[in-house]
């Protein structure tokens, strides 16, 4: 499995969305590789550099078991679980069943409606497309401000932050993502609603971060439903931040990620 590994103590493993891959995280793997910490930033089976797994389902169930089974065999016991998006959904299913220590989740998915369901998967829909079908035009693009402001704006609040080589490689992780559809079409499955059982997610520390500039999940409508659906939660509003915030403000993602796992260290 593809994945990054630094740093030494209390392990912090770091989950990507669909179509994405660790790297995204790296505006903050350095901050977080501090004060004890062990950072562990994965590409899912399909994503990223990691080729498909037999027998793993794409999406937020399929992928919470096989990430469940990793970690045991790894001899990787209740870590702290960041997820954005796709993996923020995955950390929420590993707290339900009491694997990890903590879960911070930035733009999880589970908190549309049939509206907001067919918005999402119809946006990533015509990247994906997008970026199969134009891509030498999409690498070209990439190459000036205004090309990334229009491109990225889906998934960045400040799109023209991100710096041409990391653009480029995000257009052609998306592209060559394997399990694209299949984790794409599991979405349909997986809502998490006010009154479903929330199993051990009870008993930990649960931060769900949104980015206000979130517009493929959308931060009014869904951070609104994720506040009534995990009451017990700490909700954070990442000002100006998009969909994938760690690059819009890596500061503030760090300390949201920090804060999360001080506060299981301040119960033991």
């Amino acid at each position: 499995m593809s994945h990054f590994r630094a740093g030494t103590g209390a392990p912090v493993v770091l989950v990507h969305g669909i179509g994405s891959r660790w790297q995204v995280f790296e505006p903050i793997l350095d901050r977080l590789a501090r004060d004890n910490r062990e950072v562990i930033a994965i590409d899912l089976p399909g994503f990223g550099a990691t080729p498909p797994v037999d027998g793993v389902a794409p999406g937020p169930y399929g992928y919470a078991a096989w990430l469940a089974s990793w970690l045991a065999a790894e001899g990787i016991e209740r870590p702290h679980l960041v997820g954005n998006s796709m993996g923020g959904g995955i950390g929420l299913e590993l707290g339900r069943q009491g694997v990890v220590a903590s879960v911070t989740a930035f733009s999880p998915i589970g908190f549309w409606r049939a509206p907001g369901l067919r918005w999402t998967q119809g946006l990533l829909t015509a990247m994906r497309g997008a970026s199969t079908v134009a891509a030498p035009v999409l690498e070209r693009a990439v190459e000036t401000k205004p090309g990334r402001a229009a491109l990225l704006a889906p998934f960045f609040g400040h799109p023209t932050r991100v710096d041409p080589d990391t653009a480029r490689a995000d257009v052609a992780g998306l592209r060559d993502a394997t399990a694209f559809a299949a984790a794409r079409a599991a979405f349909a499955g997986y809502t998490v609603r006010p009154g479903i059982d929330l199993g051990g997610l009870r008993d930990i520390p649960v931060t769900v971060a949104w980015g206000t500039r979130d517009v493929l999940l959308t931060h009014r409508t869904q951070s609104a439903r994720a506040r009534a659906a995990l009451p017990f939660a700490t909700h954070v509003d990442l000002p100006g931040c998009g969909h994938l915030p760690f690059n819009d403000d890596p500061a503030l993602c760090a300390e949201v990620v920090i804060d999360t796992v001080a506060r299981v260290q301040e119960k033991s």
